[in-house]
């Protein structure tokens, strides 16, 4: 079967956006304060920062920019996050 097979039937919802606003100021912040059930349709956040999957215990970030480190991005997400890259 091709690629979207894998996709179908499966509510994976995508969030691309910048990592801050242009004052510089977390835009990731509202979805850390949803209830878990309302951020679990989100499953993944791409930023020009990090790739983010959101999952039950929270914002696992699983990829980073070239040259960008957990701690800037953490400093620019506005609640905790979680590393998980193996770097």
């Amino acid at each position: 079967g091709g690629a979207m097979d894998l996709v179908a039937g499966v509510k994976t919802i995508l969030v691309v956006t910048q990592h801050t606003t242009k004052k510089g100021e977390p835009k990731l912040l509202d979805n850390c304060t949803f209830p878990l059930t309302g951020r679990a349709v989100v499953s993944r956040i791409y930023t020009d920062l990090a790739v983010i999957d959101v999952t039950s215990k929270g914002f696992e970030v699983v990829e980073m920019a070239p040259g960008v480190d957990f701690a800037y991005v953490q400093e620019r997400t506005g609640c905790e996050i979680y590393n998980s890259t193996k770097s």
